[in-house]
Formats: structure tokens, C-alpha cells, sequence
């Protein structure tokens, strides 16, 4: 099944602090990811399976990038679609955060330290073990997460998301990130999260 890059154009124009020229920039990116995922999958479709190999093999180093491709292009739809100040956190998010965390403010300020603790991503999570919501950190886009995940909230931290905008500041990046969160699509992912776990 090939994949289609979605069109995020519906927030051009429209975020605080993060220009059309760095989204666009971004947006040629994901596409890229998106490209490689389905010129992956074609190849895996045609590999010789007998010859898999951990030293090397066609098939082999096509499964290895494969998750690299996919988290690439995925990732990327969930922190376009959680950008666009939009709503606000939810009273089950805000209670779910203070439960996790201690209060609204330390979990801000978890996920930009985590932020700073990584050149890839920060994900907050609701972790269907412990009901929780928890901070991890990706190195690359498949290296990092941990099992029985459901993604909340997905923070870019490459410097291809904002190079153009702020050089090396980071900081003012993540703050402009808080700027424009759309809330309403962070707090039915949460929900979604929970009543999925309760149903399991």
C-alpha cells in the first residue's frame, strides 16, 4: 500500500514564532520520509527472504531502516497535527500532567529538559502499564521509545525544525513550540488513550 504525504498547508500563516519558510522547509522533509517508506516497502516486496543476514543481506538492511522510514514520516504527521494554537489542556489532561509530574509547570518544564537531552524527539506518552503520563526521548526517529505507548503529544527537536527561525536557540524554539500547541488534539489523544486501555 503506497503512502501519501498529507497536506499541512492549513497552518501556514498561522503559527506564533514559526515562519512558512521553516514549514516549509519541514514539509519537504516529512515528504522525503514518506518517499523512502514507500520505496522501501516496494523493495522489501521483491527481497530474496533466504538470503537474510545479520552481517548483510538486501532484505536485511531494508528491514533495519524500515522502522526509520515509517517513525519518520508518522512522527512527523502527529507534530503537524498537534501544532495551531488551538483550545487548551483539558481539565483530564491538566489533572493526568499534575498526577505524573507534580503540577502543569514541572511538566512543561520535563519536556523541555527532555527536549535538551536530545538531537531527535520528545514524546509524552500515556503509558497503558502505570496509567501514567510519561516524557521519552528519541535519539532517532525508531531508537528511544518505549512498549505500550500511546502518543499524546510529539515534539520535533531536529534542528531542521528550527534552524531557519532560531540558529542554535533551542530554548526559544521550545517556547515558541508551547505557543502554538493545538490542546484540542492533545487532549482526544489522551482520551482516546485511556478509554482504549480501559477497554483492553
Amino acid at each position: 500500500m503506497a503512502h501519501t504525504p498529507k497536506d499541512f498547508s492549513n497552518i501556514l500563516g498561522k503559527l506564533k514564532g514559526i515562519s512558512d519558510n521553516q514549514l516549509r522547509q519541514h514539509f519537504t522533509l516529512y515528504e522525503g520520509y514518506v518517499k523512502k517508506l514507500n520505496e522501501i516497502e516496494e523493495k522489501l516486496a521483491k527481497q530474496d527472504k533466504a538470503a537474510a543476514n545479520y552481517s548483510f543481506g538486501e532484505f536485511s538492511e531494508l528491514k533495519r531502516r524500515e522502522a526509520v522510514a515509517f517513525n519518520g514520516a508518522f512522527l512527523h504527521e502527529m507534530y503537524f497535527e498537534n501544532l495551531l494554537s488551538k483550545g487548551a489542556p483539558s481539565a483530564e489532561l491538566k489533572k493526568a500532567s499534575e498526577a505524573a509530574f507534580g503540577s502543569w509547570d514541572a511538566f512543561v518544564a520535563d519536556v523541555k529538559a527532555s527536549a535538551g537531552s536530545t538531537p531527535g524527539w520528545v514524546l509524552v506518552t500515556y503509558n497503558k502499564v502505570d496509567q501514567k503520563l510519561h516524557t521519552y526521548i528519541l535519539f532517532e526517529h525508531h531508537v528511544g521509545l518505549a512498549v505500550h505507548q500511546e502518543i499524546v503529544l510529539a515534539l520535533d527537536c531536529w534542528e531542521h525544525a528550527f534552524m531557519i527561525d532560531y540558529g542554535i536557540k533551542k530554548a526559544d524554539y521550545l517556547n515558541a513550540f508551547f505557543e502554538n500547541v493545538n490542546w484540542d488534539v492533545a487532549n482526544k489523544r489522551l482520551s482516546a488513550a485511556k478509554l482504549a486501555a480501559v477497554k483492553k
